[in-house]
């Protein structure tokens, strides 16, 4: 007898959409089956007239989880993304304290977090300029890529300069890992800054220009030729441009392993929501223009991203309207910068992709597991519906209305961007490893079900 039965569902992988069933024993796919073959399970799931999706991969969060819990934590922070679908996140190491920089944090870190996961999780390393010495033993605990900027980041954490990022990549690329870089380029964006404060221009278009796409373009261009010229892998996080994004595919074409993410909000959101809204749409890089949204979404659509990322990055209302750490806020350039998605990311993907574009699903599962997993090591695990992976499953229901508020957020702050938005096309059970952690807009699992995933050797 089989632990849990899936049936009636129309099963989507990055190939196909095909009807079947998924037998589950021992937290693996153990069987897919034809229509109307339904062995005896312990617990029978009835996915009719639903899509059932290999469980979306988050590739880029912040949990702030040991450190700053009251921004997120990983009982809430994890609960919200098995509510919206996500079955494995891959965190950052920051915001922490202190950022995860070194093993002996890796291990402070799981000890922490690992009683109060509902999804499985993976970990970023961190990348800094006086870690070098410790990327590899990173590596060895697990990490399935190190986190860098090329770019202002916050005080605790430090930016690399292109020489140091060179540095760090012939190292990285000794051991087969993947540098991962926020590509705004440093030099741009300061100076930016300082001729919008200058100007006196303070407000969210004088925002908007400090950081243009031409810093995003120039950092991401320059990591790719430190890519092509140490062998490394890299990947490029949060891209918010097409133009940015043809760069990536051009030197994906050439064959070199470059891989990148996107975010639901780059997909959905624009830059009049900053300048009409404000605060709660602050993130880096920006929101973009429609017309590079819509054109975004065909770098989705022809595999160049792996990863619809929500970056989810909490705060306060306080970070967002009053001061941040006790420093008052004086203009938007003292705004917390970021947008909290963890919970809505794949509704929004589906709404706007499959939904308003007429995005085949195929393309969803393709960028939001599959490619996620091959580009981060756990491919084989995570990623798919096939037999002897982990029988991690999204239950989608294509026809479901919905209206994003605040209080179904399961935020410690349950504050977001994506509040007010409306769509269709909702998650409406989420498996791990055979377990059903959500259901409905709710959690149906005990903490510490979510267990924490290393790297494939």
């Amino acid at each position: 007898m089989y632990d849990v039965l899936v049936k009636n569902g129309k099963i989507v992988t990055a190939d196909s959409i095909t009807e079947g069933n998924i037998a589950v024993k021992g937290e693996k796919i153990a069987a897919i089956l034809a229509p109307g073959d339904e062995p005896e399970a312990a617990k029978v799931i009835d996915a009719a007239g639903k899509y059932v999706f290999p469980g979306a991969i988050d590739t880029h969060a912040h949990l702030n989880d040991p450190g700053y819990e009251w921004r997120e934590d990983y009982a809430h922070g994890t609960a919200a993304a098995a509510v919206g679908g996500y079955t494995t996140i891959i965190d950052m190491p920051l915001q922490n304290e202190p950022a995860m920089t070194t093993a002996a944090l890796f291990d402070k870190k799981e000890a922490a977090v690992s009683p109060n996961a509902y999804v499985d999780y993976c970990f970023w390393g961190g990348l800094i300029p006086d870690n070098f010495g410790d990327l590899k033993d990173l590596d060895d605990k697990g990490c399935v890529a190190f986190k860098s900027f090329i770019g202002p980041v916050s005080p605790d954490y430090s930016s690399l300069s292109y020489g140091q990022a060179y540095e760090a990549m012939q190292i990285i690329k000794e051991f087969g890992g993947r540098a991962g870089f926020h590509c705004e380029d440093f030099s741009t964006i300061k100076w930016q800054e300082k001729r919008m404060k200058d100007a006196g221009r303070l407000d969210w278009q004088g925002f908007l220009d400090s950081r243009p796409v031409i810093a995003e373009m120039l950092a991401t261009v320059d990591i790719i030729e430190i890519a092509k010229a140490t062998g490394c892998k890299a990947h490029i996080c949060h891209v918010s441009s097409p133009d940015v994004a043809q760069k990536i595919k051009e030197a994906q074409q050439e064959g070199y392993d470059i891989t990148a993410e996107t975010c639901s909000h780059y997909l959905s959101l624009t830059d009049q929501d900053v300048i009409k809204n404000g605060p709660m749409f602050k993130c880096a890089p920006p929101l973009r223009s429609q017309e590079e949204v819509d054109r975004l979404w065909e770098y989705v659509i022809d595999g160049t991203f792996s990863g619809i990322a929500s970056d989810h990055s909490p705060c306060s209302y306080d970070e967002k309207y009053n001061e941040i750490l006790g420093a008052k806020i004086e203009n938007v350039f003292d705004v917390w910068g970021g947008i909290s998605g963890i919970q809505s990311g794949f509704q929004v993907a589906f709404h706007e992709g499959c939904v308003k574009r007429g995005v085949c699903p195929t393309v969803l599962a393709n960028a939001m597991a599959a490619q996620p997993a091959k580009a981060f090591g756990i491919y084989g695990r995570k990623g798919d519906i096939r037999i002897g992976f982990d029988a991690d499953l999204l239950i989608v229901d294509p026809d479901k209305e919905w209206e994003i508020t605040s209080e179904s957020l399961l935020y410690v702050n349950k504050i977001s961007a994506f509040v007010g938005m409306k769509g269709k096309g909702l998650p409406v059970c989420t498996i791990v490893r055979g377990s059903v952690v959500a259901e409905d807009g709710k959690i149906t699992a005990e903490k510490g079900v979510g267990t924490l995933i290393r790297k494939l050797k």
